[in-house]
């Protein structure tokens, strides 16, 4: 697929050819559900935690006799019906919410993605990516002349700090490692920007 190339001022400079086997996949909704669930389940903390009657503090003499006070018998001031007590069917943290899918599955779910990327013109390539100092206001005056400005962008990058440092706090734009794509970050955001070395790395790492 031959696709628009262009500078960091914004003007077109040529063209390049995405490689068949990543941008130009037809689309699965099935599959691309069921990898985007199993990746979102799996980056889901499990961070709220409730005690049960075992695990709260105190209670372990029993408050009144069983017999002959009048009142309803009770082994334990940390039961459930107390105030204090154990929590009966809290959230526990021992709770896994992992799914597994093969990666072949995955990878051809992120092709798939990224060929309608490219099928609706979401995708912007430029020849080069680069900036002399880490900036915000440099990163910002290159993406307000390039196709994507003000939309919400997720900006690919081969290496280098500076560009991530440059780019995370500009407005509706995400900034991740091309190695690291995943098709939950590139459905968070409409557009996609990258240079030619980032489309590089991506076929080196995802078509070994």
């Amino acid at each position: 697929m031959k696709y628009t190339v262009y500078n960091q001022d914004g003007k077109e400079a040529g063209e390049v050819t995405l490689p068949k086997q990543i941008f130009e996949v037809p689309l699965k909704e099935d599959l691309l559900h069921q990898v985007l669930v199993s990746q979102s389940s799996n980056q889901r903390q499990n961070s709220a935690h409730t005690k049960n009657r075992a695990e709260v503090r105190g209670g372990g003499k029993k408050p009144w006799r069983q017999k002959g006070t009048g009142r309803a018998r009770h082994g334990s001031i940390r039961s459930p019906i107390w105030r204090g007590g154990g929590i009966v069917f809290g959230p526990r943290n021992e709770k896994n919410y992992e799914k597994r899918v093969p990666k072949k599955m995955r990878r051809k779910a992120l092709f798939m993605v990224l060929s309608q990327k490219a099928k609706e013109n979401l995708l912007v390539v430029l020849d080069e990516l680069k900036i002399e100092k880490p900036k915000t206001k440099i990163m910002a005056a290159i993406m307000s002349k390039l196709p994507a400005h003000g939309k919400s962008t997720l900006v690919l990058y081969k290496d280098g700090k500076d560009i991530y440092l440059a780019a995370r706090n500009v407005a509706k734009t995400g900034v991740l490692e091309a190695k690291n794509l995943n098709i939950v970050d590139l459905l968070n955001y409409k557009f996609v920007l990258l240079d030619k070395a980032a489309i590089k790395e991506i076929e080196k790492t995802f078509l070994k």
